[in-house]
Order: C-alpha cells, then sequence, then structure tokens
C-alpha cells in the first residue's frame, strides 16, 4: 500500500486549506506569514516519503501564491508542516494556524481504501490543521489587533440604549426589545443618572453604538444614534438602524 500515487490529490486539499485560512484571516485583517517546516533530526519514515511530502507542500505553496520561506528541521517528527504566524497590531508574530502531513497515524491505525480501478489498495494522508490555534491566545490577540475596539460583527457590546428621563424608559425598552429580536447584542441602561455619565460610561465600555431615546424620539419612533468615538452620527429609525447594523455586518463576509 502506497500513498504517493496520487500527490495531485495531497498538492489539491493542502491548497484548499491555504485557501480557507487566507478567507478567514482575511476577514479579521490579519497579516501573516507562512513557513514550511521540514524534517527534523529525529523522525518516523522514510527519507524518501519525507522528501516527496515535503515537495508537495512546497509545490502548494508555490500555487497559493503568497510569499514563504523555509524552516530548516522544524517539522513534527510524523511530518512536514505549514506553520501560519499572525502579526498584532505592535508587529509581534504568534504561531496560529498550521497544517501538517502525518503518513505515520495511517499505518499504525492500519487505514487503507480502494483505489479507482478498485484493484489497488492504498494508504491515505492524514492532514492535521488548525485554523486559529488556541481560542485563548486567538482572543489575545485580537484584543491587541483591534485596540479593544471590535468591529461590529465580533463585538460583544454591539449596542446600549440609554434613556434621557423617567418619561423615555418604557420606549428605550422597545427598542430594546425591537433590535433583540433582530439578532443583536443589546444593552440598556434606564438609571436616573445624566445622560451624560450614561454616554460617557458607554463609550469607556467600547459599545460600538450608543442610542439616545426622549420625549421626542419616543414620539417620532427613532433613536439619537452615537458611536463610541464621540461622533453624533444621525437620527433614524429603529428600522434603518437595522438595516445599517446588518449592512456593516455583511462587509465582513
Amino acid at each position: 500500500m502506497q500513498w504517493e500515487s496520487s500527490p495531485h490529490v495531497i498538492k489539491d486539499e493542502v491548497k484548499a486549506v491555504l485557501e480557507f485560512i487566507n478567507y478567514v484571516y482575511e476577514i479579521f485583517g490579519f497579516k501573516y506569514e507562512l513557513e514550511l517546516s521540514t524534517r527534523p533530526e529525529k523522525y518516523l519514515g522514510e527519507i524518501e516519503t519525507w522528501s516527496k511530502a515535503e515537495q508537495q507542500l512546497t509545490e502548494a505553496l508555490n500555487e497559493f501564491g503568497k510569499p514563504w520561506k523555509i524552516n530548516e528541521g522544524d517539522g513534527a517528527f510524523y511530518g512536514p508542516k505549514i506553520d501560519i504566524g499572525v502579526f498584532d497590531a505592535l508587529k509581534r508574530k504568534f504561531q496560529c494556524a498550521t497544517l501538517q502531513l502525518d503518513f505515520q497515524l495511517p499505518i499504525r491505525f492500519k487505514l487503507a481504501y480502494s483505489a479507482k480501478d478498485e484493484a489497488k489498495i492504498e494508504r491515505p494522508v492524514m492532514i492535521h490543521r488548525a485554523i486559529l490555534g488556541s481560542v485563548e491566545r486567538m482572543f489575545a490577540i485580537l484584543l491587541e489587533h483591534y485596540s479593544g475596539k471590535w468591529p461590529l460583527w465580533l463585538s460583544p457590546r454591539q449596542t446600549i440604549v440609554c434613556s434621557v428621563s423617567s418619561g423615555s424608559v418604557e420606549y428605550a425598552k422597545q427598542v430594546l426589545a425591537t433590535l433583540h429580536e433582530a439578532g443583536f447584542h443589546v444593552d440598556i441602561d434606564v438609571s436616573d443618572r445624566t445622560i451624560q455619565k450614561k454616554v460617557r460610561e458607554a463609550q469607556v465600555a467600547q459599545f460600538n453604538y450608543i442610542l439616545v431615546v426622549g420625549a421626542q424620539e419616543a414620539e417620532t419612533g427613532n433613536v439619537c444614534v452615537r458611536v463610541r468615538d464621540n461622533a453624533d452620527l444621525a437620527t433614524m429609525s429603529v428600522d434603518g438602524l437595522i438595516t445599517r447594523f446588518r449592512e456593516e455586518i455583511g462587509a465582513f463576509r
């Protein structure tokens, strides 16, 4: 049984994973670096198999079209790998995504499949892949990358509704319910503090949008929209705001 009889399959699968990684990282706005890690001093398997595997990764990287470099001797003991280093806002590099060829576990698990002609049994190759890596590390990188100012689609604090006075509390609750039903993360501040304090606290908490509602907004069915960078955006209808949110989130998809 052999795996190298269909090397183009390996190359195509590797390229597909690289394209997926690129798709995800472009959404986050990450810049990244590709490294091909080759056979270490202590390894399993035959050198010929390693050489063929490294060749497949090399061809996949070349066809992927992004710059890459070789990291000699840093492969896993079971096969070569491609590591992806992500740069944060301070230009520090973190190893996140990885793609590894494993031709040892299929042997140990005695995995096999029939070739197209069904007369030949071949050994598959296992591909280990991680797109984000450690969730905790990725969150830390994202915090640095966005400087705490999460984009709307990723933000745990998308918007907050602040009432101007007790007379607009019920309308503030209606706005909250409408936005929540539309699928957004919404908080509310109907305390008896001044509207200036409410808005300031919402800005410090990094809410993407701050919605101020008073008697006039309750009468017209609108909201006064502010963004976290201390800018008044506009007065708009709740439906118009929902459309704006969806368009902003859709821009990242």
